[in-house]
């Protein structure tokens, strides 16, 4: 069974006296950097020259600087900058910068499993990862609440670096909810691979393909659209509230039967032995190594799969149907005007 922590057991003086400095103010960035102002930790944020998010921290009363400049200035410095950013920022911004005993943190642990940013032997190398996204991070924790969160060490050079991953956790408000003790080989192959089998590309492509199968046997899209897309937040809170046991209590007979005979007829050997595939995938370092070669040979592929997947015709009547609802986002901000996106 794995380790959880709480408020009792994180000692906040291990982060009371370091100077953090958050490299990025995307969804992450924000949320870190002002849940631990907040909790009265030293904190700076590094941005990019010209980047467009500074005024937004420095309208939230945010010290900001370079990201050299806050790099050289903390030591505890926690990137919070897209994977395939984080390698060229690193190099460039960061490495000169750090001096043995400093820490150097992450919320992902991509870069580090897959051998794109390798620290020196004398820094802390260690994960902080809410496992929610930071306008969650940031609403939970301004209400008394907080989100749970994962702590790793792959690198104790002060022999302190579960202590100090510990109290930066609880400084976000992840002690409040729960802090999972992992590791960054487990967080990050699991993390790749919850996104793509099921979260993501599972889902996405399973609500597809049901929207398809009924259109094309003439059914009306907007039927199709509600029944295989609409309704599935009813069914994604119930799982997320009473698990998968409860969701099936709450439903009909009807529909828990259906789902007992039929859910393992689509979801059969065939798929599950995919699923080691794209697994296989991830911890060899196949994705990684495509996705990052792609992204830096221009991500003409990639904008080609966003593209189809845009002018899909479920995603045509669904942008019609919900205009329709306007309750679905009415007073809501989006993610991208809560935060800026570097």
């Amino acid at each position: 069974m794995a380790n959880v922590y709480y408020e009792k057991d994180a000692d906040r003086s291990a982060i009371a006296d370091r100077k953090v400095a958050v490299l990025g103010y995307g969804s992450q960035g924000h949320a870190h950097a002002l849940n631990l102002k907040d909790s009265g930790i030293d904190v700076r944020v590094g941005l990019r020259e010209g980047s467009s998010s500074r005024a937004k921290a420095e309208e939230a009363g945010l010290r900001v600087l370079t990201n050299a400049e806050a790099a050289a200035e903390a030591d505890v410095i926690m990137m919070l900058l897209p994977d395939t950013e984080i390698a060229a920022v690193y190099e460039a911004d960061v490495a000169p910068n750090l001096q043995e005993g400093d820490a150097l943190f992450f919320a992902h642990g991509f870069n580090v499993r897959f051998g794109y940013v390798k620290a020196p032997a004398g820094v802390d190398v260690a994960l902080a990862a809410p496992k929610g996204p930071g306008h969650l991070v940031r609403r939970t924790y301004t209400e008394g609440g907080g989100v749970p969160c994962l702590i790793a060490v792959e690198q104790d050079a002060t022999g302190k670096a579960r202590d100090l991953a510990l109290a930066y956790a609880d400084a976000i408000g992840g002690t409040r909810a729960g802090v999972i003790e992992t590791t960054f080989t487990e967080e990050t192959e699991t993390d790749l691979f919850g996104e793509q089998a099921v979260l993501c590309g599972g889902l996405s492509a399973l609500v597809q393909a049901g929207f398809e199968t009924l259109v094309e046997a003439g059914y009306q899209p907007e039927m199709a659209y509600f029944e295989c897309l609409h309704e599935l937040k009813l069914i994604i809170d119930l799982m997320y509230e009473e698990g998968i046991s409860g969701m099936r209590y709450s439903v009909s007979t009807t529909a828990e039967y259906g789902d007992l005979v039929s859910g393992p007829r689509i979801i059969n050997a065939d798929v599950k032995a995919e699923m080691k595939n794209v697994l296989a995938d991830i911890t060899s370092g196949k994705f990684a190594d495509e996705f990052v070669n792609e992204v830096r040979s221009g991500g003409e592929h990639f904008k080609a799969l966003r593209k189809a997947g845009q002018e899909h015709q479920i995603e045509q009547v669904g942008k019609e149907l919900r205009a329709m609802m306007p309750w679905i986002s009415g007073g809501k901000k989006s993610v991208t005007e809560i935060s800026g996106g570097d």
